[in-house]
């Protein structure tokens, strides 16, 4: 079985910042093959639901405990179902790629992103996979956090990039599971 997890804040308030593309992603995803809505869990502490996608049983997660914290709800999940890490893809946020740009990559550091960083230390391993969603590169000046930018909402014509890139994406995601 094998687990996607977008990666986001919840709440209105953090709907349409960068952090969240992970949730876009997700949201996006459950749109295109209307898939079943998410549920909340509360013992996993995430919006969660069990689907099937050309022919592949898989669970979907937007973990429920803030970006920092994502590691909680992947574990408590991972455990419950007995999903191996490897089997897991978490959707997120990078801001070292350009907007609108992506990378998979599998068994990688979390380059300071936070959210991951909580999935690898729950975990104990960082042998699962991630769809990288750029959201970058910060313009603004050096001493400009990168907590601030990341918490900005988009622009309009910024959300218009990932109307491609989320068709290009679920394609991935796919092939993923397939594998």
């Amino acid at each position: 079985m094998k687990l996607l997890v977008g990666l986001g804040n919840p709440g209105k308030k953090y709907s349409l910042t960068r952090h969240n593309v992970g949730f876009l992603l997700i949201e996006n995803l459950i749109k295109t093959y209307q898939l079943p809505q998410l549920k909340l869990n509360k013992n996993f502490k995430a919006l969660i639901v069990k689907t099937k996608l050309d022919d592949k049983n898989f669970f979907i997660a937007l973990p429920q405990t803030y970006m920092n914290n994502s590691g909680q709800a992947v574990k408590k999940i991972c455990s419950f179902y007995k999903i191996k890490p490897e089997d897991i893809i978490v959707a997120h946020d990078e801001i070292d790629l350009p907007l609108g740009k992506f990378k998979i990559s599998f068994n990688r550091g979390s380059a300071g992103h936070q959210g991951v960083q909580s999935i690898i230390n729950q975990l104990k391993t960082k042998n699962f996979w991630r769809l990288r969603i750029g959201v970058g590169p910060k313009i603004k000046s050096p001493s400009f956090p990168t907590e601030r930018f990341v918490l900005e909402n988009f622009k309009k014509d910024e959300l218009k990039q990932f109307n491609d890139l989320f068709e290009i994406l679920n394609q991935e995601i796919i092939k993923l599971l397939k594998n």
